[in-house]
């Protein structure tokens, strides 16, 4: 089953207010593991780098300028995407930008109901527990130290190895990469099983006795048949 995590960053929270997307990060999976196959792209914003949006992402208005307008890579990124369910981070917030985005270009939304939220499996999994990525990341034991900024693509291979483990397919402290060397170098040991005799399994005197008057009563048994 193909799945699409994604991310994005962008230059505030509300893209009815004029907030763009900046950033996008796709990690293709396929029965929750990654393929090796993404996509990647800066935006140009085609506005103002905001001082909040800035420190959480590091993308400064400098930086972005020869970058490419999303009218350029919509088609691209569609295409990547596909028609397949996309797993978010609290989805709706991406969705939202997303779509606008789209709207802008008088093309087609993404439908809600491709979309799987995170946030929503990890509430559902761990009731009242921190439902964020940096906290899932600390839960299964993912190594956060690239994490200094915000970033779309390492946000999404972050997620899709949260994603993994809230359907159950890792378990913390599993290591699923074990090489052969590794693996050879584990000892066999034998266990000494005592020897034990075989029980006398003979029917007492008083067990035959009752065994024969039990014949008595039964119509030629054949238990005295003749052998």
């Amino acid at each position: 089953m193909r799945e699409v995590i994604l991310d994005t960053e962008t230059t505030g929270l509300d893209p009815s207010s004029g907030d763009r997307i900046v950033e996008i990060g796709c990690i293709e999976t396929d029965n929750h593991m990654p393929t090796g196959a993404f996509y990647h792209c800066y935006v140009d914003p085609e506005r103002d780098m905001p001082e909040g949006a800035f420190a959480v992402h590091g993308l400064s208005s400098e930086f972005l300028a020869d970058k490419p307008k999303f009218a350029e890579i919509a088609g691209p990124f569609l295409e990547f995407i596909g028609d397949d369910p996309l797993v978010i981070h609290n989805a709706r917030f991406d969705m939202g930008f997303l779509n606008a985005e789209l709207t802008r270009l008088n093309m087609a939304p993404l439908e809600s109901s491709r979309a799987v939220d995170t946030v929503a499996l990890a509430r559902r999994r761990f009731p009242g527990a921190q439902a964020s990525l940096d906290a899932l990341c600390r839960r299964f034991e993912i190594d956060l130290t690239r994490r200094e900024k915000h970033g779309a693509l390492l946000d999404a291979e972050l997620l899709a190895e949260v994603y993994l483990y809230l359907m159950g397919g890792r378990q913390p402290g599993l290591d699923l990469n074990v090489n052969a060397v590794q693996a050879d170098t584990h000892q066999i040991v034998e266990v000494e099983r005592p020897q034990r005799s075989a029980r006398p399994h003979a029917p007492t005197a008083a067990e035959a006795e009752a065994h024969e008057a039990l014949l008595d009563q039964i119509t030629e048994p054949i238990w005295r048949s003749g052998s």
